[in-house]
């Protein structure tokens, strides 16, 4: 990208929004990344936030002019409400029906701008430039902070009646309920990055006499990778228990879906990418089984680029590019 003169493009404008960072790039008509920036959103919250984003966007842009910008595409965490252009954020306070189109709009009038959900992207970038090219039924299972899924069904994106569709957090995957469920949901509770921690806390609240590598402040799942591969007795619980979590989630998408391919992503995969095997076992045990063997589990080839790489894939379609 270093010595690409940005005025040789008209560039889409891509962003991603997470849940404590920012992503906004330039990418090409061809579909070339020119250029990235990333920023922490700190404690920010409701419109600081939107005001982040389009400052962001500016010192991205430098001295190029915003009208110069063919079409913009956004990943956003939650909800995209297609229609009414707001967003259902819940790790951003204020966001629980922000006007982030309506926003984007005022500071770039002339653009059309194009919201969809991260594990929406996510899905959509992989098949434009990762592992599922060519793939027509597959999803995205995406395991970081929290848990989703983009799900494509015959080339298309998969968004339900209220663009809720790929919640799959909130997988029912062992009873009794909890109270604890309720947040987040089941699946994720148990299995996300930060379900991991959690789990592994609440063994060592219940193992006083454990004195290993992970009774720590702030523990985090990569905090249990590296006390498994100390061999680590909560470690190798909590990753055994989350690879059934993973393996039965993919087992009922596979048999409701019928993918080509389920492909892992977030940050939790990651160092989670070498139970992939492990992972397939056990799905075996619970899905269709003739659906099952005619599919594939692979890791993202994107990796943290993937809702990236879809916003810009949305905004070059807008335009006719792709």
């Amino acid at each position: 990208m270093n010595g690409i003169c940005l005025h040789c493009f008209m560039p889409a404008l891509a962003i991603d929004l997470g849940g404590t960072k920012l992503a906004v790039a330039l990418f090409s008509e061809e579909g070339d990344l020119i250029k990235k920036e990333t920023a922490l959103i700190g404690d920010r919250s409701g419109p600081e936030v939107g005001a982040f984003i389009i400052s962001s966007v500016h010192h991205l842009l430098g001295s190029k002019k915003k009208d110069s910008i063919q079409s913009i595409g956004i990943a956003v965490p939650g909800i995209s409400r297609l229609r009414a252009g707001t967003v259902w954020a819940p790790n951003i306070p204020g966001w629980e029906d922000y006007p982030l189109r309506k926003e984007m709009k005022l500071a770039f009038p002339s653009t059309p701008v194009i919201i969809e959900s991260d594990r929406g992207c996510c899905i959509l970038g992989e098949k434009w430039k990762g592992n599922a090219k060519g793939c027509r039924d597959v999803i995205y299972l995406t395991v970081g902070t929290g848990i989703g899924a983009g799900i494509m069904i015959e080339g298309h994106i998969l968004h339900g009646a209220n663009d809720i569709a790929g919640a799959i957090g909130w997988m029912a995957l062992d009873r009794p309920f909890h109270q604890k469920y309720v947040s987040c949901g089941c699946f994720e509770h148990h299995a996300s990055g930060n379900g991991m921690a959690r789990v592994a806390m609440e063994m060592i609240k219940e193992q006083p006499s454990y004195k290993g590598m992970l009774r720590k402040e702030n523990l985090r799942a990569e905090d249990i990778f590296t006390a498994f591969d100390s061999k680590d007795e909560i470690a190798i619980t909590v990753i055994k228990q989350s690879v059934e979590f993973w393996g039965m989630a993919v087992a009922n998408l596979v048999s409701l879906f019928n993918p080509e391919k389920i492909i892992f992503g977030g940050g939790v995969f990651g160092p989670a990418v070498q139970f992939i095997p492990d992972i397939l076992e056990e799905a075996c045990k619970w899905a269709q089984p003739i659906s099952i063997k005619q599919m594939t589990i692979e890791s993202s080839a994107l990796k943290e680029d993937s809702s990236l790489f879809g916003a810009a894939c949305l905004a070059l379609q807008k335009i006719g590019a792709i």
